[in-house]
């Protein structure tokens, strides 16, 4: 694992998170679903990641409200841009030590891995308004 593969983990189970039905019984950072994971570094970043973005939804969620088109509601957002917004809302609001051009471009490769290469604009523009307005 790599930390590459540790956002894409800490993405996956923000995705597995959003749609569990009981999402207080979500175990989501035991990260079950990773053939061959080793406790270590990356490992350990991506429960960061992942603790985290659930520890601060309310302000990362508010922080992504703030950014939507006045027409666009946050309801309809596509759950894995969302999951992807989240996790790197999360490491540009509390992660400073990471450059914001590194989450930023990571953010957009996850999205094209997933086959929403449509998506990727937007969360290239999305993450770029929070990063030029939350790390002045």
């Amino acid at each position: 694992m790599n930390r590459h593969d540790s956002r894409v983990a800490a993405i996956q189970g923000l995705y597995s998170w959003d749609m569990s039905e009981d999402k207080e019984a979500a175990d989501v950072t035991s990260f079950n679903w990773i053939e061959n994971k080793k406790d270590g570094d990356d490992l350990a970043f991506a429960r960061l990641m992942l603790s985290g973005a659930l520890e601060n939804l309310e302000q990362i969620d508010s922080e992504i409200k703030k950014r939507l088109s006045p027409s666009w509601e946050f309801s309809r957002l596509n759950k894995v841009t969302l999951a992807i917004l989240r996790a790197s809302a999360y490491s540009l609001i509390y992660q400073k030590d990471l450059e914001s051009a590194i989450i930023i471009n990571e953010a957009v490769e996850i999205a094209k891995s997933f086959g929403i290469d449509d998506q990727a604009a937007f969360i290239n523009g999305m993450l770029d308004r929070i990063a030029k307005e939350l790390r002045q």
